[in-house]
């Protein structure tokens, strides 16, 4: 921001940059890691791992898993059929006093269908999606649970020397628990800090 002149680049201009990026990034990382062991800043034998859940700006309603889409569309097919039932009750009706409600009724019928066929071309997406979740706004980002709710955005795995805490390895996953993320960062940790033998 300093460099910029207070200028807040929108979320999508740095999600771009990230990806666009990411080799370069990971090598201005290692090149870090590199400086601090040659200004002998890490610590002599510890890491801490640990890592914390960044929320996304995919709104939870524009994520979709196989459960929650056949939920939705469940929830548009009942209100279609509440619809056309209400339709058929106000075609009995006098003419005159029906029409427009009859009317508003249609649009709505309509504009149910519309929400179908959306949800239908996102059980396509949903189908080859490896992982059976798309999300809309970011589709980078994943539904995971934190303590009981759940968020739609990332896990970032990091390694952090216990001395001046400085970061050693980081990696970004969508995977919400922590507890298959130890064995990978340590080993990313020992490797980013090998040419030493700073991490046992």
């Amino acid at each position: 921001m300093w460099l910029t002149g207070r200028l807040l680049p929108d979320f999508k201009t740095i999600a771009s940059f990230r990806r666009d990026n990411s080799k370069g990034i990971r090598g201005v990382c290692r090149q870090f890691v590199v400086l601090c062991q040659q200004l002998g800043l890490f610590g002599e034998n510890l890491v801490a791992i640990d890592g914390s859940k960044f929320k996304a700006v995919n709104n939870r309603d524009r994520n979709f898993t196989s459960a929650k889409l056949k939920r939705r569309m469940d929830e548009i097919e009942s209100s279609i059929s509440r619809y056309l039932t209400a339709l058929d009750a106000a075609d009995r009706q006098e003419p005159t006093s029906s029409e427009p409600k009859a009317v508003r009724l249609e649009e709505k019928i309509a504009k149910m269908k519309m929400q179908m066929k959306e949800l239908q071309a996102i059980e396509i997406q949903l189908n080859e999606s490896l992982d059976n979740q798309v999300s809309l706004t970011d589709p980078n980002a994943r539904s995971m649970m934190t303590r009981g709710t759940g968020i739609v955005g990332y896990n970032v795995q990091t390694a952090v020397d216990t001395q001046l805490h400085l970061i050693v390895a980081h990696e970004v996953t969508y995977v919400g628990s922590d507890r298959d993320q130890l064995s990978s960062m340590a080993k990313q940790a020992r490797e980013a800090m090998a040419s030493k033998k700073l991490c046992r």
